[in-house]
Protein backbone atom coordinates (compact mmCIF):
# COMPACT_ATOMS: atom_id res chain seq x y z
CA UNK A 1 0.00 0.00 0.00
CA UNK A 2 2.99 2.32 0.35
CA UNK A 3 3.21 2.61 -3.44
CA UNK A 4 -0.53 3.20 -3.94
CA UNK A 5 -1.52 6.86 -3.88
CA UNK A 6 -5.21 7.15 -3.07
CA UNK A 7 -7.33 9.53 -5.13
CA UNK A 8 -9.29 10.86 -2.17
CA UNK A 9 -8.08 14.22 -0.86
CA UNK A 10 -9.17 15.69 2.47
CA UNK A 11 -8.08 19.31 2.80
CA UNK A 12 -9.64 20.90 5.86
CA UNK A 13 -9.53 24.65 6.48
CA UNK A 14 -9.34 25.97 10.00
CA UNK A 15 -12.28 25.05 12.27
CA UNK A 16 -13.58 22.54 9.72
CA UNK A 17 -14.12 18.89 10.68
CA UNK A 18 -15.06 15.85 8.60
CA UNK A 19 -16.65 12.43 8.62
CA UNK A 20 -14.84 9.73 6.63
CA UNK A 21 -17.01 6.69 5.88
CA UNK A 22 -16.23 3.43 4.15
CA UNK A 23 -16.57 -0.33 4.68
CA UNK A 24 -13.87 -2.12 6.65
CA UNK A 25 -10.64 -2.86 4.80
CA UNK A 26 -11.01 -0.05 2.29
CA UNK A 27 -7.89 1.42 3.91
CA UNK A 28 -9.34 4.33 5.89
CA UNK A 29 -6.92 4.06 8.82
CA UNK A 30 -3.90 3.70 6.54
CA UNK A 31 -5.04 6.63 4.42
CA UNK A 32 -5.50 8.88 7.47
CA UNK A 33 -2.11 7.93 8.94
CA UNK A 34 -0.44 8.86 5.65
CA UNK A 35 -2.47 12.03 5.06
CA UNK A 36 -2.27 13.30 8.67
CA UNK A 37 0.94 11.84 10.15
CA UNK A 38 1.03 14.32 13.05
CA UNK A 39 -2.56 13.88 14.17
CA UNK A 40 -3.65 12.47 17.50
CA UNK A 41 -5.49 9.17 16.93
CA UNK A 42 -8.02 7.35 19.12
CA UNK A 43 -8.99 3.95 17.73
CA UNK A 44 -12.21 2.58 19.23
CA UNK A 45 -11.50 -0.87 17.81
CA UNK A 46 -8.99 -1.11 20.66
CA UNK A 47 -10.92 -2.63 23.52
CA UNK A 48 -9.18 -0.63 26.24
CA UNK A 49 -9.82 2.68 24.50
CA UNK A 50 -13.41 1.73 23.73
CA UNK A 51 -14.29 0.61 27.27
CA UNK A 52 -12.69 3.66 28.84
CA UNK A 53 -14.64 6.11 26.67
CA UNK A 54 -17.95 4.23 26.89
CA UNK A 55 -17.80 4.36 30.68
CA UNK A 56 -16.91 8.05 30.78
CA UNK A 57 -17.15 10.02 27.49
CA UNK A 58 -15.92 13.23 29.12
CA UNK A 59 -12.58 11.53 29.81
CA UNK A 60 -11.69 11.81 26.12
CA UNK A 61 -12.31 15.55 26.19
CA UNK A 62 -10.07 15.92 29.25
CA UNK A 63 -7.26 13.97 27.59
CA UNK A 64 -7.49 15.91 24.34
CA UNK A 65 -7.52 19.33 26.00
CA UNK A 66 -4.44 18.35 28.02
CA UNK A 67 -2.40 18.09 24.80
CA UNK A 68 0.06 20.78 23.67
CA UNK A 69 -1.22 23.44 21.27
CA UNK A 70 1.21 22.15 18.62
CA UNK A 71 -0.58 18.79 18.66
CA UNK A 72 -4.06 20.30 18.61
CA UNK A 73 -3.41 22.38 15.50
CA UNK A 74 -3.75 19.13 13.54
CA UNK A 75 -7.11 17.37 13.07
CA UNK A 76 -7.85 14.78 15.79
CA UNK A 77 -8.77 11.37 14.38
CA UNK A 78 -11.43 9.24 16.04
CA UNK A 79 -11.48 5.83 14.33
CA UNK A 80 -14.61 3.59 14.27
CA UNK A 81 -16.59 6.39 15.87
CA UNK A 82 -19.93 4.60 15.29
CA UNK A 83 -19.04 2.32 18.22
CA UNK A 84 -19.36 5.21 20.69
CA UNK A 85 -22.12 7.57 19.46
CA UNK A 86 -22.23 9.38 22.80
CA UNK A 87 -18.75 10.79 22.18
CA UNK A 88 -20.14 13.10 19.49
CA UNK A 89 -21.59 15.46 22.08
CA UNK A 90 -18.07 15.97 23.45
CA UNK A 91 -16.71 16.45 19.93
CA UNK A 92 -19.41 19.01 19.18
CA UNK A 93 -18.48 20.96 22.31
CA UNK A 94 -14.75 20.97 21.48
CA UNK A 95 -15.43 22.13 17.92
CA UNK A 96 -17.69 24.96 19.06
CA UNK A 97 -15.82 26.08 22.17
CA UNK A 98 -12.18 25.27 21.47
CA UNK A 99 -12.03 25.52 17.69
CA UNK A 100 -10.59 22.02 17.33
CA UNK A 101 -10.85 19.99 14.14
CA UNK A 102 -11.81 16.31 14.02
CA UNK A 103 -11.88 13.57 11.42
CA UNK A 104 -14.49 11.05 12.50
CA UNK A 105 -13.92 7.77 10.76
CA UNK A 106 -16.31 4.83 10.60
CA UNK A 107 -17.73 1.92 8.64
CA UNK A 108 -21.41 2.69 9.23
CA UNK A 109 -23.45 5.78 10.03
CA UNK A 110 -26.60 3.71 10.58
CA UNK A 111 -26.06 3.22 14.27
CA UNK A 112 -25.46 6.94 14.74
CA UNK A 113 -28.59 7.93 12.82
CA UNK A 114 -30.76 5.26 14.39
CA UNK A 115 -29.64 6.27 17.88
CA UNK A 116 -30.26 9.95 17.05
CA UNK A 117 -26.61 10.69 17.76
CA UNK A 118 -25.25 14.21 17.44
CA UNK A 119 -24.08 14.47 13.81
CA UNK A 120 -22.53 17.88 14.51
CA UNK A 121 -25.20 19.98 12.84
CA UNK A 122 -23.42 20.39 9.52
CA UNK A 123 -20.07 21.22 11.13
CA UNK A 124 -18.40 18.22 9.46
CA UNK A 125 -17.98 17.60 5.74
CA UNK A 126 -18.69 14.10 4.48
CA UNK A 127 -16.07 12.04 2.64
CA UNK A 128 -16.12 8.41 1.57
CA UNK A 129 -13.28 6.00 0.84
CA UNK A 130 -13.96 3.26 -1.70
CA UNK A 131 -11.97 0.16 -2.62
CA UNK A 132 -9.07 0.79 -4.97
CA UNK A 133 -9.92 2.35 -8.32
CA UNK A 134 -8.25 1.92 -11.68
CA UNK A 135 -6.61 5.36 -11.61
CA UNK A 136 -4.70 4.37 -8.44
CA UNK A 137 -3.09 1.32 -10.02
CA UNK A 138 -0.28 1.47 -12.57
CA UNK A 139 -1.64 -1.57 -14.36
CA UNK A 140 -4.96 -3.17 -13.54
CA UNK A 141 -5.46 -6.89 -14.11
CA UNK A 142 -9.12 -7.41 -15.01
CA UNK A 143 -9.47 -11.07 -14.01
CA UNK A 144 -7.63 -10.41 -10.76
CA UNK A 145 -9.94 -7.46 -10.12
CA UNK A 146 -13.11 -9.43 -10.76
CA UNK A 147 -12.01 -12.45 -8.71
CA UNK A 148 -10.12 -10.73 -5.85
CA UNK A 149 -12.03 -7.47 -5.78
CA UNK A 150 -10.37 -4.14 -5.05
CA UNK A 151 -10.18 -4.03 -1.28
CA UNK A 152 -6.44 -3.30 -0.97
CA UNK A 153 -5.52 -6.35 1.13
CA UNK A 154 -7.42 -8.67 -1.23
CA UNK A 155 -6.30 -7.22 -4.56
CA UNK A 156 -2.63 -7.18 -3.57
CA UNK A 157 -2.71 -10.72 -2.14
CA UNK A 158 -1.66 -13.57 -4.42
CA UNK A 159 -4.18 -16.09 -3.08
CA UNK A 160 -7.04 -14.05 -1.71
CA UNK A 161 -9.82 -16.66 -1.67
CA UNK A 162 -9.47 -17.50 2.03
CA UNK A 163 -9.23 -13.84 3.02
CA UNK A 164 -12.33 -12.91 1.03
CA UNK A 165 -14.26 -15.83 2.50
CA UNK A 166 -13.23 -14.77 6.01
CA UNK A 167 -14.24 -11.19 5.24
CA UNK A 168 -17.72 -12.32 4.19
CA UNK A 169 -18.25 -14.81 7.00
CA UNK A 170 -16.47 -13.20 9.93
CA UNK A 171 -16.94 -9.52 9.21
CA UNK A 172 -19.88 -8.67 6.99
CA UNK A 173 -22.49 -10.78 8.74
CA UNK A 174 -21.17 -10.02 12.22
CA UNK A 175 -21.07 -6.31 11.43
CA UNK A 176 -24.77 -6.47 10.59
CA UNK A 177 -25.56 -8.44 13.73
CA UNK A 178 -23.63 -5.96 15.87
CA UNK A 179 -25.97 -3.24 14.66
CA UNK A 180 -28.53 -4.94 16.89
CA UNK A 181 -31.41 -4.54 14.46
CA UNK A 182 -31.57 -8.03 12.95
CA UNK A 183 -33.35 -10.27 15.43
CA UNK A 184 -34.00 -13.21 13.12
CA UNK A 185 -30.41 -14.15 12.34
CA UNK A 186 -31.23 -17.39 10.43
CA UNK A 187 -33.61 -15.46 8.16
CA UNK A 188 -31.01 -12.79 7.50
CA UNK A 189 -28.41 -15.43 6.61
CA UNK A 190 -30.87 -16.94 4.13
CA UNK A 191 -31.51 -13.43 2.75
CA UNK A 192 -27.78 -12.90 2.35
CA UNK A 193 -27.51 -16.05 0.23
CA UNK A 194 -30.71 -15.39 -1.74
CA UNK A 195 -29.98 -11.80 -2.74
CA UNK A 196 -26.45 -12.68 -3.86
CA UNK A 197 -27.74 -14.40 -6.98
CA UNK A 198 -29.48 -11.25 -8.20
CA UNK A 199 -26.74 -8.68 -7.64
CA UNK A 200 -26.81 -6.18 -10.49
CA UNK A 201 -30.32 -7.26 -11.51
CA UNK A 202 -33.71 -5.77 -10.69
CA UNK A 203 -34.62 -6.49 -7.08
CA UNK A 204 -37.63 -8.75 -6.77
CA UNK A 205 -38.56 -8.48 -3.11
CA UNK A 206 -41.23 -11.18 -3.39
CA UNK A 207 -38.84 -13.77 -4.82
CA UNK A 208 -36.19 -13.07 -2.19
CA UNK A 209 -38.91 -13.12 0.46
CA UNK A 210 -39.95 -16.65 -0.52
CA UNK A 211 -36.33 -17.83 -0.50
CA UNK A 212 -35.53 -16.54 2.99
CA UNK A 213 -38.90 -17.07 4.68
CA UNK A 214 -39.75 -13.52 5.75
CA UNK A 215 -42.19 -11.01 4.33
CA UNK A 216 -41.33 -8.50 1.58
CA UNK A 217 -41.29 -5.58 4.01
CA UNK A 218 -38.55 -7.27 6.05
CA UNK A 219 -36.56 -8.02 2.89
CA UNK A 220 -36.69 -4.32 1.97
CA UNK A 221 -35.40 -3.48 5.44
CA UNK A 222 -32.55 -5.98 5.02
CA UNK A 223 -31.53 -4.37 1.73
CA UNK A 224 -31.67 -0.94 3.34
CA UNK A 225 -29.42 -2.11 6.17
CA UNK A 226 -26.77 -3.10 3.62
CA UNK A 227 -27.11 0.24 1.83
CA UNK A 228 -26.91 2.27 5.06
CA UNK A 229 -23.79 0.34 6.04
CA UNK A 230 -22.18 1.18 2.67
CA UNK A 231 -22.09 -2.50 1.71
CA UNK A 232 -24.14 -1.93 -1.43
CA UNK A 233 -26.04 0.65 -3.45
CA UNK A 234 -29.43 0.90 -5.09
CA UNK A 235 -29.71 2.09 -8.67
CA UNK A 236 -33.15 3.42 -9.42
CA UNK A 237 -34.85 3.21 -12.84
CA UNK A 238 -34.66 6.21 -15.15
CA UNK A 239 -37.97 8.12 -14.92
CA UNK A 240 -37.60 11.22 -17.03
CA UNK A 241 -40.72 10.37 -19.04
CA UNK A 242 -43.59 8.32 -17.68
CA UNK A 243 -44.50 5.40 -19.90
CA UNK A 244 -46.52 2.24 -19.47
CA UNK A 245 -43.82 0.33 -21.33
CA UNK A 246 -40.94 1.34 -19.01
CA UNK A 247 -40.21 -0.14 -15.59
CA UNK A 248 -40.38 2.66 -13.03
CA UNK A 249 -40.32 1.07 -9.58
CA UNK A 250 -37.92 -1.87 -9.21
CA UNK A 251 -34.36 -0.80 -8.28
CA UNK A 252 -31.16 -2.71 -8.94
CA UNK A 253 -28.67 -3.47 -6.17
CA UNK A 254 -24.87 -3.63 -6.53
CA UNK A 255 -22.40 -4.68 -3.85
CA UNK A 256 -19.61 -2.27 -2.92
CA UNK A 257 -16.85 -4.63 -4.08
CA UNK A 258 -16.93 -7.03 -7.02
CA UNK A 259 -14.74 -9.66 -5.34
CA UNK A 260 -16.91 -9.73 -2.23
CA UNK A 261 -20.01 -9.97 -4.46
CA UNK A 262 -18.53 -12.98 -6.28
CA UNK A 263 -17.72 -14.65 -2.96
CA UNK A 264 -21.24 -14.10 -1.62
CA UNK A 265 -22.72 -15.51 -4.83
CA UNK A 266 -20.22 -18.40 -4.72
CA UNK A 267 -19.26 -17.70 -8.34
CA UNK A 268 -15.57 -16.73 -8.62
CA UNK A 269 -14.67 -15.23 -11.98
CA UNK A 270 -11.91 -17.43 -13.39
CA UNK A 271 -12.06 -16.65 -17.11
CA UNK A 272 -12.93 -13.72 -19.36
CA UNK A 273 -16.17 -15.11 -20.71
CA UNK A 274 -19.59 -16.26 -19.64
CA UNK A 275 -22.54 -14.76 -17.79
CA UNK A 276 -20.81 -14.18 -14.47
CA UNK A 277 -17.83 -12.50 -16.13
CA UNK A 278 -20.24 -10.04 -17.77
CA UNK A 279 -22.13 -9.39 -14.54
CA UNK A 280 -18.90 -8.92 -12.60
CA UNK A 281 -17.61 -6.47 -15.24
CA UNK A 282 -20.85 -4.50 -14.90
CA UNK A 283 -20.45 -4.38 -11.11
CA UNK A 284 -16.84 -3.21 -11.56
CA UNK A 285 -17.87 -0.39 -13.92
CA UNK A 286 -20.51 0.67 -11.39
CA UNK A 287 -17.83 0.79 -8.67
CA UNK A 288 -15.69 3.06 -10.83
CA UNK A 289 -18.59 5.37 -11.66
CA UNK A 290 -19.60 5.83 -8.02
CA UNK A 291 -16.02 6.37 -6.84
CA UNK A 292 -15.36 8.88 -9.64
CA UNK A 293 -18.54 10.79 -8.78
CA UNK A 294 -17.55 11.01 -5.10
CA UNK A 295 -13.82 11.72 -5.46
CA UNK A 296 -14.27 14.33 -8.19
CA UNK A 297 -17.33 15.83 -6.45
CA UNK A 298 -19.48 15.50 -9.56
CA UNK A 299 -23.18 15.56 -8.78
CA UNK A 300 -24.56 13.38 -11.56
CA UNK A 301 -27.27 10.75 -11.35
CA UNK A 302 -26.76 7.04 -12.04
CA UNK A 303 -29.85 5.13 -13.17
CA UNK A 304 -30.75 2.21 -15.37
CA UNK A 305 -33.43 1.90 -18.06
CA UNK A 306 -35.53 -1.12 -18.91
CA UNK A 307 -38.76 -1.71 -20.78
CA UNK A 308 -41.33 -4.36 -19.95
CA UNK A 309 -40.37 -6.12 -23.19
CA UNK A 310 -36.80 -6.59 -21.94
CA UNK A 311 -34.91 -3.77 -23.69
CA UNK A 312 -32.36 -2.44 -21.22
CA UNK A 313 -29.44 -0.04 -20.75
CA UNK A 314 -27.22 -0.70 -17.73
CA UNK A 315 -26.34 2.87 -16.74
CA UNK A 316 -27.99 6.18 -17.59
CA UNK A 317 -25.84 9.04 -16.33
CA UNK A 318 -26.44 12.72 -15.73
CA UNK A 319 -30.20 12.77 -16.30
CA UNK A 320 -30.01 10.93 -19.60
CA UNK A 321 -27.03 12.64 -21.19
CA UNK A 322 -24.87 9.50 -21.19
CA UNK A 323 -26.08 5.95 -21.85
CA UNK A 324 -23.74 3.02 -21.08
CA UNK A 325 -24.20 -0.66 -21.75
CA UNK A 326 -21.64 -3.14 -20.37
CA UNK A 327 -20.84 -6.32 -22.29
CA UNK A 328 -18.27 -8.94 -21.33
CA UNK A 329 -17.93 -10.23 -24.90
CA UNK A 330 -14.67 -9.90 -26.82
CA UNK A 331 -16.83 -9.06 -29.86
CA UNK A 332 -20.12 -7.25 -29.37
CA UNK A 333 -22.72 -8.29 -31.90
CA UNK A 334 -25.13 -5.71 -33.33
CA UNK A 335 -28.04 -7.76 -31.97
CA UNK A 336 -26.85 -6.86 -28.46
CA UNK A 337 -27.33 -3.13 -29.09
CA UNK A 338 -31.12 -3.09 -29.34
CA UNK A 339 -31.63 -1.63 -25.84
CA UNK A 340 -29.15 1.16 -26.44
CA UNK A 341 -30.66 1.93 -29.86
CA UNK A 342 -34.16 2.11 -28.37
CA UNK A 343 -32.99 4.50 -25.66
CA UNK A 344 -31.21 6.68 -28.22
CA UNK A 345 -34.35 6.94 -30.34
CA UNK A 346 -36.44 7.95 -27.33
CA UNK A 347 -34.09 10.29 -25.45
CA UNK A 348 -31.20 11.34 -27.78
CA UNK A 349 -28.32 11.12 -25.27
CA UNK A 350 -25.15 13.03 -26.12
CA UNK A 351 -23.07 9.87 -25.64
CA UNK A 352 -23.99 6.20 -26.19
CA UNK A 353 -21.29 3.73 -25.20
CA UNK A 354 -20.79 0.00 -24.99
CA UNK A 355 -18.03 -0.85 -22.51
CA UNK A 356 -16.68 -4.21 -23.58
CA UNK A 357 -13.80 -6.65 -23.60
CA UNK A 358 -12.98 -5.78 -27.20
CA UNK A 359 -9.42 -4.73 -27.95
CA UNK A 360 -10.01 -1.61 -30.04
CA UNK A 361 -12.40 1.32 -30.12
CA UNK A 362 -14.96 1.34 -32.91
CA UNK A 363 -18.08 3.31 -33.78
CA UNK A 364 -21.15 1.62 -35.23
CA UNK A 365 -23.15 3.07 -38.10
CA UNK A 366 -25.73 4.20 -35.55
CA UNK A 367 -23.18 6.31 -33.69
CA UNK A 368 -22.64 3.93 -30.75
CA UNK A 369 -19.06 3.80 -29.47
CA UNK A 370 -17.89 0.28 -28.60
CA UNK A 371 -15.02 1.01 -26.25
CA UNK A 372 -12.55 -1.34 -24.50
CA UNK A 373 -13.05 -1.25 -20.74
CA UNK A 374 -9.52 0.00 -20.10
CA UNK A 375 -9.97 2.95 -22.48
CA UNK A 376 -13.33 3.74 -20.90
CA UNK A 377 -11.80 3.93 -17.42
CA UNK A 378 -8.98 6.18 -18.62
CA UNK A 379 -11.47 8.54 -20.23
CA UNK A 380 -13.71 8.43 -17.16
CA UNK A 381 -10.96 9.56 -14.79
CA UNK A 382 -9.83 12.24 -17.26
CA UNK A 383 -13.34 13.67 -17.06
CA UNK A 384 -14.25 12.85 -20.67
CA UNK A 385 -17.32 10.67 -20.01
CA UNK A 386 -19.34 12.81 -17.62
Amino acid sequence: MKDVVRTLKIDLPQRQSAFLWGPRKTGKSTFLRQAFPHSLVYDFLRKDVYLEVVKNPSLLREKILAQDAAVLKHPIILDEVQKVPEILDEVHWMIGNKGLRFILCGSSARKLKRGQANLLGGRAWRFELFPLVSSELEHIDLLRTLSHGLLPAHYLQENAARSIKAYVQDYLKEEVFEEGIVRNIPAFLRFFDAMAYSLGEMVNYSNVSRDCGVDSKTVKEYYQILADMLLGSFVEPYKKRQSRDVILKAPKFYFFDVGVAAAIAKHPVLEARGEFFGRALENFIFMELTAYRSYRERDFSINYWRTKTGLEVDFILDDGRVAIEVKGASRVDKTELSGLKAFMEEYQPSKALVVSNERELRVTSGGIQVIPWRDFLSRLWRGEIV
